[in-house]
């Protein structure tokens, strides 16, 4: 296991020349949680894909698990807000969680029973295991969501990186959700996750409020107080019991 799973420095990143988020300093650990908290094109997803290698990185400096970022895909699993695979070709549940075996042994091998028994204590995990057979067209948006985490966790990967991943997910999924990324922590996988959710974002050990640039980082009970969440969202919200309230409207972002 690497001693630190992603390091920043003055990172910018975005589309081509077209900067979408600037002046990123991040330093994961192994086993540790972040959230990318943000509005749509705060720049959340744009950092998670230049995480991922998907995208290149604009400025600054970025390593992935001790290395210049991409050179360890193999050890990196994405979840991406959007799938198609399961609507293009006829694929069952499980086929879709194998996928994930695929990057973890030479293409001319076969399947292993070590492969068979990570994707099936993946779907266990997230609860999916009883639809392993069922074609993923046929499930529920909620379903198919578990099934697609059930992939990112089969891939045994040590940085995981997850673009709302809760989005369709039922009590008992977000459940189930929980309890599989402790179990990834638990063996020393780094999470980093965008979310709009500002409970989701406060489970994490740290938080980013990105909305284009970095407007606070650190703990969430640090950082998401109510003068950051207006800045990051352009409204207010304080906490009142157990739920947090919109106090005020602001329209500069």
């Amino acid at each position: 296991m690497n001693e630190t799973a992603v390091v920043a420095r003055r990172l910018s990143v975005g589309y081509g020349s077209k900067v979408i988020l600037s002046g990123v300093d991040a330093f994961l650990k192994p086993g540790g949680s972040t959230a990318l908290v943000g509005s749509n094109g705060s720049g959340k997803s744009t950092l998670l894909k230049t995480l991922a290698g998907l995208l290149p990185v604009i400025d600054g400096g970025l390593e992935v698990l001790g290395r210049p970022v991409g050179e360890l895909t193999a050890k990196v699993a994405y979840l991406s807000q959007f799938h198609q695979s399961g609507f293009v070709l006829p694929l069952q549940a499980i086929d879709v969680v194998r996928m994930a075996r695929y990057d973890q042994r030479a293409r001319w091998k076969r399947r292993t029973k070590i492969d068979d028994e990570i994707v099936k204590e993946s779907m266990i995990l997230m609860s999916v295991d009883d639809l392993a057979m069922k074609p993923l067209r046929d499930l529920s948006g909620g379903q198919q969501q578990r099934v697609y985490l059930a992939q990112v966790l089969a891939r045994r990967a040590d940085l995981l990186l997850l673009d709302e991943p809760t989005a369709g997910l039922d009590a008992p999924g977000r459940a189930a959700y929980i309890d599989a990324l402790n179990f990834e922590r638990s063996r020393g996988a780094a999470i980093v996750t965008a979310t709009h959710d500002v409970g989701e974002a406060s489970t994490c050990d740290r938080v980013l409020l990105l909305a284009g640039r970095v407007i606070a980082d650190g703990p969430p009970n640090v950082v998401m107080t109510p003068e950051n969440l207006l800045e990051t969202f352009g409204i207010g919200l304080t906490k009142v019991g157990d739920q947090l309230v919109v106090t005020e409207h602001h329209h500069d972002h």
